[in-house]
């Protein structure tokens, strides 16, 4: 079995908690991603929390939040499940799946953000089509 850090996204965009929710809506659009890593600062790039575009839609848009003057901190999902670079990718693959989420940030020993893993990862990367129908159907249950 692969170990997280070969399956994984390698050095993930990410944003600061301080950035609004604007700057970093764009960032996702540029990019072209569903989520962002929230990094303490861009030194230490400790994880301090994860924000998804469900985040955005749910507690700003639906909130009807000023996406200007929303700071990332108020919206953030605070301490992320994650996993370590050295983990098992069952080990990542049991905990997306425990806690219902399609991408999971990869840190290493002293919780510095890595890498991501997401659904898609899993896909292209596993080679293996019964694992990721398994975690396909977990999340979504």
């Amino acid at each position: 079995m692969k170990s997280c850090k070969e399956v994984m996204t390698s050095n993930p965009v990410c944003c600061l908690p301080d950035e609004t929710v604007n700057e970093v809506a764009q960032l996702m659009k540029s990019k072209n991603v569903g989520s962002i890593p929230v990094i303490e600062n861009r030194e230490s790039r400790e994880l301090i929390g994860i924000l998804t575009d469900r985040d955005l839609a749910l507690k700003v848009i639906a909130a009807d939040r000023d996406p200007a003057k929303t700071k990332i901190r108020e919206v953030m999902k605070h301490n992320p499940v994650t996993c370590v670079e050295s983990d098992d990718i069952q080990k990542a693959l049991d905990v997306m799946a425990i806690h219902q989420v399609r991408r999971i940030p990869v840190t290493d020993e002293n919780r510095r953000i890595v890498g991501i893993i997401a659904q898609g990862d899993v896909a292209t990367r596993l080679d293996n089509p019964e694992k990721t129908g398994e975690l396909v159907a977990k999340i979504s249950e």
